[in-house]
């Protein structure tokens, strides 16, 4: 059964990279368009300047996914210069724990606001129903949370997370 979820796993991370990569080269594209169409011929895509927005509102959402994926988003360990053995794992546990409320809290509430906009039929982009488009706000940060929480359990039952822990 492992195989199967460590090739899920790998299938995850695929996606996501692809998503990131995707996400980025079709930002650069349209940016190079705009600027383009703008001073070569005086015209550019109607809707590209809100386009290109709600893009980097996605490349942010998937690189703070990938972050958490890899356990490298921005952090500021002050504590683990301090802490050590189970005062450091304590830390860590309380950090990734509250990462994780945060990200459930931030996910509500971008629900929340995805199906505000529903109910009001907001539009962008000429006529797409906005909800459409802010739909990976939650996603994103259910994700994240989700990560965040299993990253705290496993720091509570994992017997690995109980060894002695070399200093850094």
């Amino acid at each position: 059964m492992s195989a199967v979820l460590q090739g899920l796993e790998r299938l995850g991370r695929w996606f996501e990279d692809l998503l990131l990569s995707g996400l980025l080269l079709a930002m650069m594209g349209l940016a190079c368009w705009q600027i383009l169409g703008r001073n070569g011929i005086g015209q550019a895509l109607t809707s590209g300047d809100e386009l290109l927005r709600m893009m980097v509102l996605w490349l942010t959402l998937a690189a703070a996914m990938a972050a958490s994926r890899a356990d490298k988003h921005i952090a500021i360990p002050l504590l683990d210069r301090f802490l050590h053995g189970w005062q450091r794992r304590l830390a860590r546990l309380i950090s990734q724990l509250f990462t994780a409320g945060v990200c459930a809290i931030l996910a509500w509430y971008s629900w929340q606001f995805v199906m505000t906009s529903r109910e009001f039929e907001d539009t962008l982009l000429n006529g797409t129903p906005a909800w459409w488009l802010q739909l990976p706000m939650p996603v994103g940060f259910a994700i994240m949370s989700y990560r965040h929480a299993l990253r705290g359990m496993a720091l509570l039952w994992r017997k690995s997370s109980m060894a002695p822990e070399a200093t850094s």
